[in-house]
This record gives C-alpha cells, structure tokens and sequence, in this order.
C-alpha cells in the first residue's frame, strides 16, 4: 500500500516566509525537526491528525519552549 505525501504550506516561526513541507498522513501524530528551506534554521513540527485523518501541523522555532 502506498500513500501520499501531503504538501502543506506554513509560515516559518523564525523569519516569517512561507515554505512547504511534505507531510505523510500514514504516519500518525509525530514531532521532528527540519530546516527552514528560506533561513535554514531549524523549525520543530508537530504534525496531529482531525477525525478525517488530514494533517494539522503546528511549528515553532527550536529555541521557543
């Protein structure tokens, strides 16, 4: 079986230009690091599912709490 990765575009928490990120439904809730593709500082992502299993991510910079 294999999925599809979801593209989703959001706001970088550090220098505030938009970027995309590719998302794996099939993957469940997690949390990872990636880097800014604009400012390559590292953003932490955390990626949940609603009822109908579509990706929701929130992201922050590494060093905010």
């Amino acid at each position: 079986m294999q999925f599809e990765l979801v593209p989703v575009t959001l706001a970088c928490p550090c220098c505030g230009e938009a970027i995309e990120v590719l998302l794996d439904p099939s993957a469940g809730g997690q949390q990872y690091v990636e880097d800014c593709q604009v400012c390559c500082r590292p953003i932490v992502l955390t990626v949940t599912l609603d009822e109908e299993g579509s990706p929701r991510v929130d992201a922050r910079g590494e060093d905010e709490a």
